[in-house]
């Protein structure tokens, strides 16, 4: 038995190696979240959240960002779908020797300025220069810390029903609670294809890498917001998945609602890949109590008009169901790995 691409990918398979040869040996529970739970981050203090990934994307810089701004904007975001403030990182490069000066500052600006976005700062690090062919590898570590907006959300959920976590959870639905999608989906995983493969279709399409705290807590201060997460590998379909199982409800959701740009869609389907299933790297996805759905939309859709109420959670099945545009139903299962390697 050897490990596997698809180990690692952020799927269904990826979930069973964790289980079988992760948590086995490591389940650690400091305060309300334990490491088996998978969550985005996790709590060590009753004010803060810790949380760590890799980025080994490949190219290093693409339309819309870089590898630096990937790793600052999705360890902030792991931070911010918990309610948290990102405040603080730590930050360790692996650079290939012979890797390009001009490049190495190019990418070392696009962190500096997704930081500025949120006033995120870099308290410690390390690098390290090998001779292995990896070009650059980042690892980051970021702490969040509870905060205004994430006191009031709580309030405003619990005048509603009972929410017994002290930070906002993706196992936090209800029968009925409403599902918004941030923006467009899809655009991340598709820029990073199109630069690897260099394949020849004539679509004007970017990374959506963004710091989501900027609208995350404009929606907090609004309340009602029950469960949230960032759709990145496995995209949307993962990521509604995983909510569902984990707060033990179905959702289904409206195909014609889901905000997919026309062209960004007509290309995956030339490509055979499910759009669905796509990376994005600036997006969230959010339950909301259906008395402020309204609401926190309307806050979103400062950041992006594109946002939309997708659909909602409902007690009468345990599955993701998709409503298609030509009025036919069918089961959106969690995807066995991303279909593009190494998009973060």
């Amino acid at each position: 038995m050897i490990v596997r691409r698809e180990d690692g990918a952020g799927g269904k398979y990826m979930s069973e190696f964790l289980k079988e040869h992760i948590f086995s040996f490591f389940d650690s529970k400091i305060c309300e979240i334990s490491l088996s739970e998978m969550e985005d981050s996790t709590d060590f203090h009753s004010d803060f959240v810790l949380t760590t990934d890799s980025y080994t994307a490949f190219p290093p810089i693409f339309k819309g960002g870089s590898i630096g701004k990937l790793a600052i904007c999705g360890t902030a975001n792991d931070l911010a779908v918990m309610g948290a403030e990102p405040k603080y990182l730590a930050l360790s490069l692996i650079i290939q020797e012979g890797f390009a000066i001009s490049d190495l500052r190019k990418i070392i600006r696009d962190m500096r300025d997704a930081m500025d976005l949120i006033d995120l700062e870099i308290i410690t690090g390390d690098t390290k220069v090998v001779d292995s062919n990896i070009g650059l590898f980042i690892n980051t570590s970021g702490i969040g810390r509870r905060n205004s907006f994430l006191e009031k959300n709580l309030e405003t959920v619990r005048n509603f029903r009972e929410y017994p976590w002290r930070w906002v959870r993706d196992c936090g639905l209800n029968d009925g609670d409403v599902i918004i999608v941030s923006g467009n989906i899809a655009e991340h995983g598709l820029t990073m294809l199109l630069a690897r493969e260099s394949i020849d279709f004539e679509i004007d399409v970017k990374s959506d890498v963004f710091p989501v705290w900027v609208f995350v807590k404009e929606a907090l201060k609004i309340g009602g917001i029950t469960a949230m997460k960032d759709p990145t590998r496995g995209g949307i379909s993962a990521c509604l998945n995983e909510m569902a199982e984990k707060s033990g409800v179905g959702i289904l959701i409206d195909e014609k609602r889901v905000p997919v740009r026309e062209d960004v869609r007509a290309v995956c389907d030339a490509l055979g890949i499910d759009v669905f299933s796509m990376a994005n790297e600036g997006k969230v996805v959010f339950g909301v109590i259906p008395d402020m759905a309204e609401d926190v939309l309307e806050s979103i859709k400062k950041h992006d008009e594109n946002a939309e109420i997708i659909g909602y959670a409902t007690s009468e099945f345990k599955e993701v169901v998709v409503e298609t545009r030509i009025g036919t139903k069918k089961v959106l299962s969690p995807p066995f790995m991303d279909p593009i390697p190494r998009v973060c």
